[in-house]
């Protein structure tokens, strides 16, 4: 029997061996146009013995001649000043590592907000093109804004693997359009079917880095019982795990990896020891350290001399005129914050030094963006100690978060921090995350080291680029066309190009001239070194600063000049600024940018903007026992509503009713049908600061049960409160007021399950996962709006 299995392994790889040695080699003549690459028709044989049969060379497609290995960085929410090598306060060994070993850009650009930076990035077209006008939760019914990317801007991803690479995406998706976000599908527009092989990571704008909700795949992940568990490092294990196996198994198949970390979107998570680190070093606040950061980026020579520190914004106050308790409160965040980019820079730094270790480094093209936009001041102007607060607009007061000091960045908080910590880590910028139309939402440090192509070591290029100009240079660098057909679909041609030229030219003549900015009705038009813009409203004004049509507050600057923005010219080149202002338009129209739309808050609500919902025209939703993993976005609606919910329990005999019965959200916002000891109850968590319970006195009884709540909602706007009351099989066990209830938004990745808790507990006292799993059966549930 051995000597029989040993003769089939043999004969196993004699077939590999000859397959491999027939296989077609990868030739110039392939039409990479046109993907996938079509396959030679089959010739039919007419030998009858296989043994006189020569079989014909095996087709195979497999990536050019010396093309790369591409490692994609893009880190969230961190601006210009946000590394050591453009003068920041923060350490970060990695990014100066691959500064100094190939080259930094100093004047790359973003869409100024998340998911159009993604899309624009991956797909080298601009960000309204790809439907992406704003986040996906914010998506419209109008084209440029559905959050819905059509087949014609096929991602580069795609094209890689299409032309014989193997491809990774890890940590933040938020490219699939709000409604398509369930096990429901449809999967097209997951990164699984947006030409990544793997994926392993989260699909929303962002999550909660202790307790995240992630997919591998499109399989959901169950998450181990560890105290210690940070998904940031989670993610580095999967990538590393991930890129050794490839080069393991086919060493001479180039990878792409995509890795993109929810940090340092908020909630700013970091372990306590990291955090520690930091203590006292912002203690000056950023008043000082702006001027301080910018001399050491003149210094650095990242910004030329002369460059004028741009006045913050109005609304942020001199750090001088500060209470003790505020300076206290806003030292310690950003001391978080600080500690969460280091964090970060330390993790892309461990999957840089396992390409290292298996010796690929030396060809492989690194990309780090570090920043999808500007640094982030949706904190406001005092931080947050749940961000949740900022999406249901609810502002938070310092004595208020003064108690949560300590825990700070810990499992206990979802926070952000004050608005001008934003403005310091854009240095030497006025504006931030948001603002398209300045260059602190817009520009970020980006860096570029590739060492079989880039000769030039610790270099500056300054020529305008874009996110849109990253597509075109990995295709440029791997030796590939541009196809003008994907999977069927004609494709729209890509809007950005390439860098390489820069690779070798320090004074290489700018390609990308021309590019258009809009967000929320931020707008900007950047041409030949000439930028007009208008601040139409800052991240932390809830209604514009005016009407769209209303063009009075335009500003025009020379960038060839003046790098922050700080001499407008408006009234010296009138002429100027209205030529740039009609080209935005022209730009605007050719890009579907066109109907402006700076509605922020109310996009979130689909049937607001006749976005697609899952539950459009439902009035009830039935569940049962294991349906867990229901984003928000693919849930009834139950907010500023009245409801009910009916629940079909089974309680065997011998056992203590406990756990989940049905909860949506979590620690920082939710509400959950549970049993308690034995008694039913109902919580209503308002934004983890304050918690409202509706609860029966007498336990209940072995066998089954139905349990109703029911709320009767206020009206009288959003947000408001009501009345709850409880009911065992049709009596009233419990009634109580929940006074104020969210009117926008629960969790960015919190959940809807039924008969446990995912993620962090709604109801901290049957707790979540394994603990919060209830003790008998859920045969039905139903919600049912009123």
């Amino acid at each position: 029997m051995k000597f029989r299995k040993s003769l089939l392994a043999l004969g196993l790889l004699m077939a590999v061996w000859v397959s491999e040695s027939n296989a077609q080699k990868p030739s110039d003549s392939l039409d990479r146009t046109v993907l996938p690459i079509m396959e030679p028709a089959r010739q039919a044989s007419t030998e009858l013995d296989v043994r006189k049969a020569t079989p014909p060379p095996r087709f195979a497609v497999t990536a050019p001649q010396g093309a790369p290995n591409v490692l994609l960085v893009l880190v969230d929410d961190l601006g210009f000043a946000g590394t050591s090598t453009f003068g920041g306060p923060v350490t970060t060994p990695t990014f100066d590592r691959i500064a100094r070993a190939g080259l930094k850009f100093n004047n790359f650009h973003t869409t100024a907000v998340c998911s159009p930076t993604r899309a624009a990035l991956k797909s080298g077209r601009n960000h309204h093109v790809c439907n992406m006008g704003a986040i996906i939760e914010m998506g419209t019914a109008f084209p440029g804004n559905t959050g819905q990317i059509p087949d014609s801007v096929a991602p580069v991803a795609e094209m890689l693997r299409l032309n014989g690479y193997a491809t990774a995406a890890f940590g933040k998706w938020h490219e699939t359009a709000a409604w398509e976000a369930s096990t429901a599908g449809p999967f097209d527009r997951w990164p699984t079917r947006q030409g990544f092989d793997k994926f392993y990571g989260f699909l929303g704008g962002e999550t909660n880095q202790w307790a995240p909700f992630i997919y591998d795949g499109t399989h959901q992940v169950e998450l181990p019982e560890d105290p210690n568990y940070h998904f940031l490092t989670d993610m580095t294990d999967q990538s590393v795990a991930w890129i050794r196996y490839q080069k393991a198994l086919t060493p001479d198949k180039p990878f792409f990896v995509y890795y993109a970390p929810g940090a340092t979107h908020a909630p700013h998570h970091v372990p306590a020891d990291r955090i520690a680190r930091w203590k006292g070093k912002f203690d000056q606040g950023w008043d000082a350290m702006r001027e301080q950061i910018l001399a050491r980026q003149i210094e650095l020579g990242v910004v030329p001399k002369g460059t004028k520190l741009a006045p913050k914004p109005e609304a942020i106050p001199d750090w001088d005129s500060l209470s003790a308790d505020e300076r206290r409160l806003f030292t310690r965040q950003a001391e978080v914050f600080a500690a969460f980019v280091e964090m970060t820079d330390h993790e892309i730094g461990r999957v840089i030094d396992a390409i290292e270790q298996i010796g690929q480094l030396d060809d492989t093209l690194v990309i780090l963006v570090y920043g999808d936009n500007g640094t982030s001041a949706e904190g406001g102007r005092n931080g947050m100690f749940s961000e949740m607060t900022y999406f249901n607009g609810v502002q938070e007061t310092v004595p208020d978060m003064l108690k949560f000091l300590d825990k700070w960045g810990g499992p206990e908080t979802y926070p952000h921090m004050a608005a001008g910590w934003a403005v310091m880590f854009d240095t030497p910028f006025t504006w931030t995350k948001q603002v398209a139309s300045d260059h602190g939402g817009t520009k970020v440090g980006t860096a570029i080291q590739w060492p079989k192509g880039i000769k030039a070591k610790g270099e500056l290029r300054t020529q305008f680029h874009h996110v849109i100009d990253v597509a075109p240079t990995i295709l440029e660098a791997a030796g590939l066309p541009e196809p003008k057909i994907v999977n069927g679909v004609k494709q729209r041609p890509m809007d950005g190009v390439s860098m390489v030229d820069t690779f070798a030219d320090a004074k290489a003549n700018d390609r990308h001239v021309t590019q258009y900015f809009e967000m929320f009705g931020n707008r900007a038009m950047y041409h030949d070194g000439w930028f007009a813009r208008t601040i139409h409203r800052a991240p932390w004004e809830a209604k514009p600063r005016r009407p769209l049509d209303d063009d009075s507050a335009w500003e025009l600057y020379d960038t060839r000049t003046d790098f922050s923005l700080v001499n407008n010219l408006a009234a010296e080149h009138p002429e100027k600024l209205k030529e740039l202002q009609t080209l935005f338009l022209t730009e605007a129209e050719e890009n579907f940018a066109l109907p402006i739309d700076d509605r922020v808050f109310e996009r979130i609500l689909a049937e607001m903007v006749g976005r697609p919902d899952l539950m459009a025209g439902r009035t009830s939703i039935t569940l049962a026992e294991g349906m867990t993993g229901i984003s928000e976005n693919a849930f009834l609606s139950l907010k500023n509503k009245s409801k009910t919910i009916t629940a079909e329990i089974e309680v065997p005999e011998g056992v203590v009713a406990n756990g989940a019965i049905i909860v949506q959200g979590g620690r920082f916002g939710g509400w959950g049908l549970y049993v308690h000891d034995g008694l039913p109850a109902y919580d209503y968590n308002f934004l983890g600061l304050e918690r409202f319970t509706v609860a029966a006195q007498e336990k209940l009884k072995p066998g089954k049960s139905t349990i109703r709540f029911e709320f009767a909602y206020d009206g009288g706007g959003l947000g408001k409160g009501g009345t709850g009351s409880l009911y065992v099989d049709d009596k009233k066990v419990g009634e109580g007021r929940i006074e104020r209830t969210q009117p926008t938004l629960f969790s960015a990745d919190e959940t809807a399950d039924v008969g446990i808790d995912l993620a962090t507990p709604v109801v901290e006292v049957i707790g979540a996962e394994r603990k919060s799993k209830f003790t008998g059966r859920i045969p039905k549930v139903s919600v049912e709006l009123k």
